[in-house]
């Protein structure tokens, strides 16, 4: 089982004059709509589907998370589209969708998601080790940190999302 640390930050604005100056490079780009199976105090179930909206290239994504707080155990592997769709099928949720641009700045690999059903936006870091993670200093463009604010999570939000749906 893998090891995910990471730190989460508000994205008060897209940085669009960084990545105009060169000082952040964008990688990548992704269309992500993520649905959690199942949620369980610090374990959760989760499916993706990931587009690239430059290429067209579509893949699908199961994930299983444990833990609480900036370090997790976590184990994500490929599925197909049909077990993917068949899921979603099932469960008849709404997917929490949002625009990933991955990208290094100052030699440090970044993630901006952008959120579409909400006024979101986020910029999260993985370390190698807890230290590293406690250690960052954060510039002042990535905003407040909400790596420890539940109402930042990703699953919390999703279930916003959900309870929306049955109200609406």
């Amino acid at each position: 089982m893998g090891l995910e640390i990471e730190r989460k930050f508000l994205l008060p604005e897209y940085p669009a004059q960084l990545i105009q100056e060169g000082t952040l490079s964008v990688a990548n780009v992704e269309i992500i709509e993520q649905t959690y199976l199942a949620i369980d105090d610090g374990e959760e179930l989760r499916v993706r589907k990931i587009r690239n909206p430059e290429t067209g290239e579509v893949h699908y994504t199961h994930t299983y998370k444990n833990g609480k707080g900036i370090s997790r155990e976590e184990i994500e592997y490929n599925i197909s589209q049909g077990l993917y769709e068949q899921l979603i099928q099932a469960f008849d949720l709404v997917p929490l969708v949002k625009k990933r641009i991955t990208g290094v700045w100052q030699g440090i690999n970044i993630e901006i998601d952008v959120y579409s059903q909400l006024e979101l936006s986020v910029v999260e870091v993985e370390f190698d080790s807890y230290d590293a993670a406690i250690s960052f200093s954060p510039p002042g463009w990535f905003g407040k940190d909400v790596s420890d604010v539940k109402e930042y999570r990703n699953k919390v939000v999703w279930l916003e999302l959900q309870k929306k749906k049955t109200s609406g």
